[in-house]
């Protein structure tokens, strides 16, 4: 068994899920009714939806559904789809207007996504919301800006999957670094110097130089590229000489970290095949030994060491502290929500007034405890403080999924501390990255958009990702993948988007 295996589930399982909801409001976690207490009664609804799995589909039977179950009236037939599958199946939705009473977005920017909305095939949750008097916990339970980086099109359409900021680390082997006496690099160049010794000296001690330095994932490191085009200064705006704010794959820091890239492939430090490799591919490589350094969540630090040391008992993994680079430093912050839930027009008014009463009343600690955690005495116990799965936690909370339906409570300690780690353990790994905060930045395009560049990108998007990959691996040279920036940077259309830009984050960011 795989301590918090969150594998996307294959296509052959997609199937529609009757899920129990809390019952209850306010801060209310599924609890049996006192003696002679009066029991909350919420209004029934049973509600579609349509969200990423990023585990296995869970056993509605089990003990934690069936207390989910038994204690609510709401039922949800959920749509699992897999998450690397997600995209794809979200634009034939959209473009098919066979919408789901819900739907995740995972990036609120997406232009499938905002086409939508400007045609009209979501409510406008602003009239519902209203001040948030009756929705205090999606008021005080998300993070104190994040309704106002909902606004789209003059109205709020989404309601945020609330995640905390500290998420995403360059993890690396310290007992490598150990083995070679290297130091914890705390620069950009230390860390490049510390893969280049590791990679040429045998760590593993099988004999051959097959070990990988820096793994990649998707088109290029996937949860890695901000922490690198972070140190670059690629998370900062720059603007053109219009005053235009530049995307942030079209500036010169994010060729800089295209440079730097191609270096580390030249070296034989970025793995070969970098741009092909998937995510399960990827967490297999790393959790058999055969690489460095890989970015990913925080929390899953203690997973892969342990799935480490069954092949190399020594194995050690720590989150890297933020390292100084050329424009900055190695850690990007994740935008305070995880997508957002979109309510489709078709849905009734006053069935849309009940999906948000859902949502008021799972936007709470207690309700994101009973996301991590489960049931006190089932699957988990108390140890020192700190809630310690048992077995069956470890198997049916970790592989719940909840956490794509329920908005959950901002804390920023969600994606650090792993419930599968004894709390000296995670009091530690919180210590370690407690700086994060302080000194990340994040990528506020996941935040402003532009109706020119909604437009345009897709045409370009492929080519661009082909051109930074080939600018990587040596078949163009820099120059030619620096005209290539020009030239889109240049054209009328490009600038014209940028202006849009600059406009939207002065309006929701700040000047």
């Amino acid at each position: 068994m795989k301590v918090l295996s969150r594998k996307a589930v294959s296509s052959s399982l997609l199937m529609t899920l009757s899920l129990g909801v809390i019952a209850g409001c306010g801060g209310d976690n599924p609890q049996p009714q006192a003696a002679g207490s009066t029991p909350q009664a919420p209004t029934d609804l049973k509600v579609q939806f349509m969200v990423p799995s990023y585990a296995d589909v869970p056993n509605m039977n089990d003990e934690y559904w069936s207390k989910f179950q038994k204690e609510s009236k709401s039922q949800l037939e959920v749509e699992w789809i897999p998450s690397g599958d997600y995209d794809t199946k979200f634009d034939l939705v959209l473009a098919s207007g066979n919408i789901p009473e819900v739907l995740v977005a995972g990036n609120i920017t997406r232009p499938t996504l905002q086409n939508a909305v400007k045609q009209g095939a979501f409510w406008d949750l602003a009239p519902f919301l209203g001040d948030f008097s009756k929705y205090p916990n999606l008021k005080n339970n998300s993070y104190k800006e994040v309704w106002n980086y909902m606004k789209s099109e003059g109205g709020i359409y989404g309601v945020p999957r609330n995640r905390p900021q500290i998420d995403i680390s360059l993890k690396m082997r310290k007992d490598w670094l150990d083995k070679f006496k290297l130091p914890v690099p705390t620069t950009l160049d230390e860390y490049t110097a510390a893969l280049k010794t590791i990679v040429n000296g045998d760590p593993d001690g099988n004999g051959k130089k097959d070990t990988i330095g820096l793994i990649g994932q998707g088109f290029l490191l996937a949860d890695g590229d901000g922490s690198f085009l972070s140190a670059f200064g690629g998370l900062d705006p720059v603007y053109d000489k219009e005053g235009g704010l530049i995307n942030k794959n079209l500036t010169s820091n994010y060729t800089d970290m295209v440079a730097y890239f191609r270096q580390l492939y030249t070296d034989g430090i970025l793995a070969k095949d970098f741009s092909a490799i998937k995510q399960t591919q990827a967490e297999e490589m790393y959790t058999t030994g055969r690489a460095a350094s890989y970015a990913r969540n925080v929390w899953r630090d203690f997973t892969f060491e342990q799935g480490i040391k069954k092949v190399q008992p020594e194995g050690e993994v720590i989150s890297l502290p933020p390292m100084k680079g050329p424009g900055g430093v190695s850690v990007q912050l994740s935008v305070p929500f995880s997508g957002a839930f979109y309510i489709s027009k078709k849905v009734p008014e006053e069935k849309v007034k009940q999906i948000l009463d859902f949502f008021e009343r799972t936007t709470t600690m207690e309700q994101t405890d009973y996301n991590y955690y489960g049931i006190e005495g089932v699957h988990y116990t108390m140890v020192e403080g700190q809630q310690q799965l048992t077995d069956l936690g470890k198997k049916q909370v970790t592989a719940n999924g909840t956490g794509a339906i329920f908005p959950l409570a901002y804390n920023n300690k969600m994606k650090v501390i792993n419930p599968a780690a004894p709390k000296v353990y995670n009091d530690a790994k919180s210590a370690s990255v407690e700086s994060y905060s302080k000194v990340g930045k994040i990528d506020f395009f996941s935040i402003i958009n532009s109706n020119t560049w909604i437009s345009i990108w897709p045409k370009y998007n492929s080519e661009w990702q082909s051109m930074v990959v080939k600018a990587i691996v040596g078949q163009i040279s820099m120059d030619e993948y620096k005209a290539y920036v020009d030239k889109l940077n240049s054209s009328a259309e490009f600038k014209k988007a940028y202006q849009e830009f600059a406009k939207e984050y002065k309006e929701k960011i700040g000047s």
